[in-house]
């Protein structure tokens, strides 16, 4: 997935700005798409050079003009054909796996210690992710559909579900190296 497809997705349901665009995406989809507020003004900048979005320019007395982004018939129809093309697959790189992979050149000790911090970060992110349906009631209000609302959480249920398999995985690691069930080095 490209961020200027979420960016179309997200500007399908209504303007929004670049901060706003922010926000959503971190109360949202960043569970499995993470974007900095640099990359989102990038990509919003070329969908305006490509006009798949228009910009308009809000006056604030108090504060810095705001930029408003619209998405244009052309930007639905390029989201929509996205939405219709192939499912896109990505190959997998992962620097933990590859820590794991030749973690046979550690002590048990040395792996249980990294394994015990990767157990952390996954009940941390579970932890998080538990939380994000409090924002669904926000999420349903804003595209007012709740149609949209269920394909969001599937993607979140999906992500939950890969969370706990990780926890299961490290913990199975951290048992195996405590009770002494692999070969020793």
């Amino acid at each position: 997935m490209s961020l200027d497809k979420a960016i179309l997705g997200f500007l399908s349901y209504r303007p929004l700005s670049g901060y706003d665009l922010k926000k959503i995406f971190d109360s949202s989809v960043r569970h499995f798409w993470y974007a900095d507020q640099s990359q989102i003004y990038r990509t919003l900048a070329t969908l305006t050079e490509e006009q798949l979005t228009t910009v308009e320019v809000v006056n604030q007395s108090e504060k810095p003009d705001r930029k408003v982004y619209h998405i244009t018939p052309a930007g639905l129809n390029d989201l929509r054909g996205w939405l219709l093309g192939p499912f896109p697959l990505q190959q997998s790189h992962s620097g933990p796996l590859v820590q794991v992979f030749f973690s046979g050149k550690l002590s048990d000790e040395e792996v249980v210690v990294k394994m015990n911090e990767a157990a952390a970060i996954f009940r941390g992110v579970l932890d998080r992710y538990n939380q994000v349906p409090q924002v669904v009631g926000d999420y349903i209000k804003m595209v007012g559909s709740p149609r949209e609302a269920y394909f969001w959480m599937s993607t979140l249920d999906l992500g939950i579900e890969t969370m706990k398999t990780q926890l299961v995985w490290a913990e199975k690691i951290i048992d195996d190296l405590t009770n002494k069930r692999i070969p020793a080095r």
